[in-house]
């Protein structure tokens, strides 16, 4: 039997691959990895945390991103997470934000293991990121992964729907029930 042996992908061919792909992807530091189309429901929750970031933080030196802006992690690896914050000033062609301080997480039926163990890690692996925060989908709650400095573990703080997230890292506070306007929780998913 003949194996062809395919070369393991760069971050460079990575990167200029994307950019003419339709689909959603991310990188696991060899070959890109499909991303799945999401709910109303997802759709819903990710365009509120935009807005949120974005309105509070006009006029600082920190900006927010969502969905399609990526985050380099352990080696070569890419995600794209749900929204994140970076407070350096990078050219607008850039595919990956540097600097990130703050990433949003949002579940989806099938991600947990994914998002709260693998993603973790990755993102503990960035010095830059500080806080990680996966959003629940199935019901209006939080689970924030924070710490003092790059390197630390991380500490966990669970949310419900009538918290605040505080972002110190930014100077904002987000009411957690404003994440979730206008999201109806009358379904099991």
């Amino acid at each position: 039997m003949i194996v062809a042996l395919q070369k393991p992908w760069t971050l460079a061919s990575f990167l200029t691959w994307i950019g003419r792909q339709e689909g959603r992807y991310e990188f696991d530091g060899t070959a890109p990895v499909a991303i799945a189309g999401s709910t109303a429901r997802h759709n819903r929750i990710t365009l509120n945390i935009a807005y949120a970031l974005r309105t509070r933080l006009r006029g600082t030196a920190c900006s927010a991103f969502a969905t399609d802006l990526g985050v380099r992690t352990i080696g070569q690896s890419v995600r794209y997470p749900d929204g994140l914050i970076t407070c350096t000033k990078f050219p607008d062609s850039e595919r990956l934000a540097p600097d990130v301080v703050v990433v949003f997480g949002l579940l989806s039926p099938d991600s947990g293991r994914r998002d709260r163990i693998d993603k973790a890690r990755e993102y503990a692996a960035v010095r830059s990121i500080l806080r990680y925060i996966i959003v629940e989908s199935a019901d209006a709650g939080l689970q924030v992964l924070h710490r003092e400095q790059g390197g630390a573990p991380w500490m966990v703080q669970p949310l419900t729907g009538d918290d605040v997230l505080a972002l110190p890292e930014v100077g904002i506070d987000l009411p957690v029930s404003e994440l979730y306007e206008g999201v109806e929780f009358t379904e099991v998913l």
